[in-house]
C-alpha cells in the first residue's frame, strides 16, 4: 500500500501546529499554575506537609551563640576612667523551638503560643559555662540609675541594702549563672518590699525569662482569604497595638511574627516583623540577589535608620526618650531598668559610643543582621539576627557603690540567632519550587521550538511532494509527441 506523502506532511503540520500552540499556552497558563502551587503551599494548613511543619516546628537546625563583654578594670571605672572590655565566647545554644496551643478560628486567623527551650552545645562554643566573667551588676547599677531623682535618703538606704546583701557595681560569676539565673538575697529582698521593680521572683539571669517560655499569644493570618496576608500579626497577647511608646506609629504591630513572610516579594518589598523581646515593630530591607543550594535568594537588612534616635530620623521620636543613634530604649518595656538594645559593638551606631569603651571593633561582617528570604515562597533559608544588650550606668548621689562612674552606655553581652534550612528538607524545597518550575519553563519554549521546527520542515516536505506530483512524467511526454509525428506524415 502506497504512502501517501503529502497527507503525512500535512499531518506533522496539524502536529506540529498544536505542539506551538500548546506551548505558547504553556508560556501564557504556565506562571499562574505555578503561582497558583505556591499561594495553595504557603497558606498555614496542615494539609500543607512542606510548609506547616516548617511553620510548626522549625525543623532546621537553630543556635544562639552569645558572647560577654568581659570588664578588664571595674576599679578604674569606678574611680571615672573609661571602661576596657574584651569579648568572650561565643557560648553556643541549640534553640528548640515549637508551636503550641493551635487554634484556628473562622475569620482566617491561627492563635498559638511557641515555647523555646535553650541547650548548651560545648562542641561548638569557646569555652563552658563554668567560665568566669565580670560584667556591670544589673541589680545595682539599674537600680541606681531608677532611683536617682527620689528623695536623697532612700537613695541612702537602698545603698544600705547592697551593703547589707554585699553587692557591688561589678559582678563576677560562671558564665551558666549570669545566663540562666543565680539565687540572691537582693532579689528576694526587693520582690517582698518592692514588688514590680524587677522582672522575677526566682532566680536572677540575663536570659532566665527565655528558657522553657513563651513568646506570647500570637493571633496570626492564614491566608486562605488572601495571601497577601499569610504570616501577619493580628494581634499579640490580644493587643492590636503596643502600650510601651510615644507615638501611635511606634506602637503598631506591623508585619509577621518573624519566621516567615508572604510570597511573591520582589526588590522593592520589605520585610516587617514584630519582636515581644525588643518590644516593638522592626523592619528590614533589600540589600542584594543571592543563591544558596542553587536557591534564588533576596537578602535583606537592617536599615541604618533602625536604631537612629528622634533627632537623626523623625518617624522614631516615638521611642524616645533617646540617647545617640544606634541604641533603643527599651526601659519602658524592661521595668523602667535603663537597658538598651543596638547592634553588636555599636555597629551603625553614633561613633561616640565607640569613644566611650574601649576593646570594641564593629564590622558589617561580623555585626550585622540579615535574613535571606526564598522571594517567590517567602520562606526563610539563612536568618542571622544580631543585638546587643547594653546598660547605662552613672554616678548616682547617696549610692556610694556607684563611686564615680562617668555616664555611659555599657555592653554587657551580644548575642546571634541564626539558622539556615538544611538536611533533606533541602532537597524538598529545591525540588517542588525550585526545578520542577525550572523544567516547566524550559518545557515551554522546547515545546515552542519543536512545534515550529516540525511546521517549517512539513511545510517544505508538503509543498515538495505536491510540486512533485503536478509535474508530467519524462517518458510518457516523449511517447505521445512519437504518435504526433507519425500521424503528420500519413
Amino acid at each position: 500500500m502506497a504512502i501517501n506523502k503529502s497527507k503525512v506532511a500535512f499531518g506533522f503540520i496539524v502536529a506540529g501546529s498544536l505542539t506551538l500552540i500548546f506551548g505558547a499556552i504553556s508560556v501564557i497558563v504556565g506562571p499562574t499554575v505555578i503561582s497558583s502551587q505556591v499561594v495553595k503551599n504557603t497558606v498555614i494548613d496542615p494539609k500543607n506537609d512542606l510548609t506547616y511543619t516548617m511553620w510548626k516546628d522549625i525543623p532546621v537546625p537553630f543556635f544562639m551563640s552569645v558572647y560577654f563583654f568581659n570588664v578588664l578594670n571595674p576599679a578604674e571605672i569606678l574611680k571615672g576612667e573609661k571602661p576596657m572590655v574584651e569579648q568572650r565566647g561565643p557560648y553556643v545554644y541549640r534553640k528548640q523551638c515549637q508551636k503550641e496551643n493551635i487554634t484556628f478560628h473562622p475569620n482566617g486567623t491561627v492563635s498559638y503560643r511557641e515555647y523555646r527551650q535553650y541547650h548548651f552545645e560545648p562542641s561548638m562554643s569557646a569555652g563552658n559555662e563554668s567560665d568566669v566573667v565580670t560584667i556591670p551588676n544589673m541589680l545595682v547599677l539599674g537600680a541606681s540609675v531608677m532611683m536617682e531623682n527620689l528623695p536623697y535618703v532612700l537613695r541612702l538606704m537602698m545603698s544600705a541594702t547592697f551593703k547589707t546583701f554585699k553587692e557591688g557595681a561589678f559582678l563576677t560569676k560562671p558564665v551558666g549563672e549570669l545566663m540562666w539565673g543565680y539565687d540572691s538575697g537582693l532579689v528576694d529582698f526587693l520582690n517582698q518590699y518592692l514588688p514590680g521593680m524587677i522582672p522575677t521572683s526566682g532566680k536572677f539571669g540575663l536570659f532566665s525569662e527565655f528558657n522553657n517560655s513563651n513568646t506570647g499569644l500570637f493571633t496570626v493570618f492564614t491566608g486562605k482569604d488572601d495571601i497577601r496576608k499569610v504570616h501577619r500579626v493580628d494581634s499579640w497577647n490580644g493587643l492590636t497595638e503596643l502600650p510601651y511608646w510615644r507615638t501611635a506609629q511606634s506602637n503598631m504591630i506591623n508585619g509577621t511574627a518573624g519566621q516567615m513572610w508572604p510570597p511573591f516579594m520582589t526588590k522593592e518589598s520589605t520585610l516587617p516583623f514584630y519582636s515581644p523581646d525588643a518590644c516593638r515593630s522592626m523592619e528590614l530591607v533589600y540589600q542584594r540577589p543571592g543563591e544558596m543550594y542553587g536557591i534564588p535568594l533576596y537578602r535583606y537588612v537592617a536599615p541604618k535608620t533602625l536604631f537612629a534616635n528622634g533627632t537623626d530620623y523623625a518617624p522614631n521620636e516615638g521611642f524616645c526618650p533617646c540617647r545617640q543613634s544606634g541604641l533603643l530604649n527599651v526601659s519602658t518595656c524592661r521595668h523602667n531598668s535603663p537597658v538598651f538594645i543596638s547592634h553588636p559593638h555599636f555597629f551603625n551606631a553614633d561613633p561616640v559610643l565607640l569613644d566611650y569603651v574601649q576593646g570594641l571593633n564593629p564590622s558589617e561582617e561580623k555585626h550585622g543582621l540579615f535574613i535571606d528570604i526564598h522571594p517567590q515562597t517567602g520562606v526563610p533559608l539563612n536568618v542571622s539576627i544580631r543585638l546587643q544588650l547594653n546598660l547605662y550606668m552613672k554616678k548616682v548621689s547617696g549610692i556610694t557603690e556607684t563611686g564615680k562612674i562617668s555616664d555611659v552606655v555599657m555592653p554587657m553581652i551580644w548575642f546571634e540567632e541564626n539558622g539556615y534550612i538544611d538536611g533533606p528538607i533541602v532537597n524538598t524545597f529545591r525540588t517542588n519550587l525550585v526545578v520542577l518550575p525550572t523544567v516547566l519553563e524550559y518545557l515551554q519554549y522546547i515545546l515552542i521550538g519543536l512545534g515550529l521546527a516540525t511546521i517549517i520542515v512539513a511545510t517544505v516536505v508538503y509543498h515538495k511532494v505536491k510540486a512533485a506530483q503536478k509535474e508530467p512524467v519524462k517518458g510518457s511526454h516523449g511517447l505521445e509527441t512519437k504518435k504526433k509525428s507519425i500521424s503528420t506524415s500519413d
